[in-house]
């Protein structure tokens, strides 16, 4: 009886390592390997320290190796768990990143993340972004500019140099500029254009597009006849939306949305702008400016208030704005401040000579 017990006592932890080890190795193993499911025109496999060679439908490219298109060029790779990328022309793409780290050179790129397959990182030059369950677009340029849209799902970005982190949602676009070294706000994109471009409209259809056609229907719905926005607008003296001029819309606009959900103003700015691109940077910037009044202060009591710990307050890991202050550079010293002199050295004399 004594031994048995024993036995299951050295089994037990045993058995649990296994349990937490084996579906980490299983997930890391994922994207060790990818297989060509289209190819269109110019596409290659470029293997580590070898020439490069064309590229064949339902051949497997394996980690070290790389993936390029050439002009007018696209192509497809899906891993074992049915994660789905898409290279557009003028892309390079290193299959087999670390863990679940896809790694793009550079270019223009779809990726499809299933939902409950364990997630990615996306590593695009100075910015990684996490994803779950998560359908993106995105572009890396020559010049280090990065362009990220959701297309459904949502993902948390990272400068990872300077710490800072941003959520994009479905519908929402960001771009990192190198010259400015930050992650700029997110900012709502007309879904029903990004489903133009030709990683959409150039392959068999995603899986995950029942779910971008939800979002863009919600943004529909938002400037449909007799909608809020609608009634809004004409309460402003408009005869409709596509009409009102730029203060009978943004009048309308506004009324709306300090009276709309938190959850759904987003999908709210997203159809606003649809309808009246001519405005994009107002609507933007009434919805950060709203979005700024709700999240400055809470009740005297302090109810709104959800995660205060001891005397900080716990900033939420990915913020949907920008919470990240460019640090300042330090100008050299003007002649009205001389630099300090060594010890050594002798001071000039304040005639000169």
């Amino acid at each position: 009886m004594n031994m048995e017990r024993r036995c299951i006592l050295l089994i037990a932890p045993i058995a649990l390592g296994l349990a937490n080890w084996l579906p980490n190795q299983v997930a890391a193993a994922d994207f060790g390997e990818a297989q060509v499911t289209q190819v269109v025109q110019d596409v290659k496999v470029v293997p580590a320290g070898a020439a490069s060679r064309p590229a064949a439908v339902n051949e497997t490219v394996t980690k070290g190796n790389a993936v390029q298109t050439g002009v007018q060029s696209r192509s497809e790779l899906t891993f074992k768990d049915k994660t789905i990328t898409r290279l557009g022309e003028k892309s390079i793409f290193n299959v087999g990143g670390d863990g679940r780290t896809i790694d793009m050179g550079s270019g223009q790129f779809l990726l499809y993340v299933p939902k409950r397959a364990g997630g990615a990182k996306v590593k695009m030059g100075a910015v990684t972004a996490a994803i779950t369950g998560t359908t993106v677009l995105g572009q890396v340029y020559p010049s280090g500019i990065v362009e990220f849209t959701v297309l459904e799902g949502s993902a948390c970005l990272s400068l990872d140099r300077v710490g800072q982190t941003l959520q994009v949602n479905a519908g929402q676009m960001i771009v990192y500029d190198p010259i400015a070294m930050r992650l700029e706000n997110p900012v709502e994109v007309n879904l029903q254009e990004e489903l133009n471009s030709p990683l959409v409209t150039g392959f068999r259809p995603l899986p995950s597009s029942g779910l971008i056609n939800e979002t863009i229907e919600s943004q529909r719905a938002v400037v449909a006849p007799n909608s809020d926005l609608d009634r809004a607008v004409r309460a402003a003296g408009a005869a409709n939306i596509a009409t009102a001029t730029p203060e009978q819309f943004m009048q309308g606009f506004n009324s709306v949305l300090v009276s709309y959900p938190p959850s759904q103003v987003r999908t709210l700015v997203a159809g606003a702008i649809r309808a009246r691109p001519d405005l994009a940077n107002q609507i933007t910037a009434a919805a950060a400016q709203s979005r700024r009044v709700r999240y400055s202060g809470y009740g005297k009591d302090g109810k709104d208030f959800k995660e205060y710990k001891g005397k900080e307050i716990a900033a939420p890991e990915c913020p949907p704005t920008n919470q990240f202050v460019q640090p300042f550079i330090i100008t050299p010293l003007t002649p009205q401040f001389p630099p300090v002199v060594s010890p050594e050295q002798a001071p000039r004399s304040s005639r000169g000579g």
